[in-house]
């Protein structure tokens, strides 16, 4: 049986999400004992390398806007792929620092080449009572590149950590297939102007005040879980393959996301954002209170997987809503926000920690996403804002 508009562009779509973003974005920080071991790295590079990913991934998401407004949408889900399987073959054989980074920024920037884009092609390509659905499974591709990592992870404790990115770089070029196959080209639209391309994203900020502020406190809080996670389970007393494990479970749990579409469509994606928010909080408090019980870190990540997902997922539905006429543009202010959020919290979270310590840190962030999605919930929109 043919599949639907919005079945080819979700499962494509989830397909070159899962990868570039599940997978690429992720599998330095998975692999980064195994490396620094293997090439006899220090701290300090190691770090730089890791700010470098993200600078990679903001990059991505600055340069698809202009490459989506010459070429159609479809052009930077291409590059996106590319991006992360070339990057993937690059670390696979790097001997070297120098080559290290190059592979993992370019893997890194693989994310933010390919996800905004979906929203204008499911936008222009999809029925408008599909697109809610068809955005929500793009977004969960992410869980099965979860999924996938931890699976490769955990493969690869009996060989090399090179396995990880070698089976990265099969899985993009499996994925920059099915893209090109079920994923229609979408011409650029023909009222495009310079304002279109990365200057143009100035413009939906004031509509999109409440979504940025989403933005900025659930991808700080996001990326505090997932800086501080692996140190918490390898000072403990969990085993060994206890990270990739963890990662496996938060992308089976996430795929609850695909019915993101639907819970926005009855509760309002302002609602399920704010619960989103309300569940990385209850993910944070176990990890950072009981981080040596093994049913209190499962509980963790099982919640954290849903909250992650359905919070990314929502994100693209939400923005689709506010701009349905520049989705893609919608998404990617959201994003950028989130980037800069990424790098930001980090920093923020190391010099704390000597004056709080883990537990004090994982603890205070909890409570802030707990009070943002309570402040959220309690919001009264303007009309037209949700």
């Amino acid at each position: 049986m043919a599949l639907s508009s919005a079945g080819r562009v979700g499962a494509a779509g989830a397909a070159v999400v899962g990868v570039t973003f599940g997978m690429a974005r992720y599998a330095y920080g998975v692999t980064l004992p195994d490396i620094q071991e293997d090439l006899e790295l220090s701290e300090l590079v190691l770090g730089l390398i890791s700010s470098a990913t993200f600078a990679g991934y903001l990059a991505g998401l600055l340069l698809a806007r202009p490459l989506s407004v010459r070429r159609g949408p479809r052009a930077p889900t291409s590059v996106g792929a590319v991006s992360g399987t070339a990057g993937a073959v690059i670390v696979t054989l790097a001997q070297s620092p120098w080559l290290l980074a190059v592979g993992v920024v370019l893997a890194g920037s693989a994310g933010g080449w390919a996800w905004a884009p979906y929203s204008d092609i499911v936008t222009r390509t999809v029925p408008e009572r599909a697109q809610p659905r068809a955005l929500a499974i793009i977004t969960t591709g992410t869980s099965g590149g979860l999924v996938l990592l931890g699976g490769l992870a955990v493969l690869a404790t009996t060989g090399s950590w090179r396995l990880v990115w070698t089976g990265i770089a099969l899985a993009a070029v499996v994925a920059a297939i099915v893209n090109v196959r079920l994923v229609p080209k979408v011409p650029p639209r023909s009222s495009s102007t310079p304002r279109a391309g990365w200057r143009g994203l100035i413009m939906p900020v004031r509509v999109l005040r409440v979504p940025i502020a989403y933005s900025l406190v659930y991808f700080a809080a996001i990326v505090v879980y997932f800086t501080y996670a692996a140190d918490v389970l390898e000072s403990s007393d969990l085993p060994t393959g206890a990270v990739p494990v963890l990662y496996m479970v938060m992308g089976t749990t996430g795929m609850v996301a695909v019915m993101t579409g639907a819970l926005a469509q009855r509760l309002g994606s302002a609602r399920v954002a704010a619960l989103c928010l309300v569940a990385v909080a209850a993910a944070l408090a176990p990890l950072g209170l009981a981080s040596d019980s093994v049913p209190a870190v499962a509980a963790s990540a099982c919640v954290f997987g849903v909250g992650y997902m359905t919070g990314s997922a929502v994100l693209a539905v939400w923005t689709a809503e506010v701009l349905p006429e520049r989705a893609g543009t919608a998404f990617t202010v959201c994003l950028v926000v989130g980037a800069v959020a990424s790098v930001a919290a980090p920093a923020v979270a190391g010099a704390l920690l000597p004056a709080m310590g883990m537990t004090m840190l994982l603890v205070a962030t909890g409570v802030v996403s707990l009070a943002s999605g309570v402040a959220l919930l309690l919001h009264r929109p303007a009309a037209g804002s949700m």
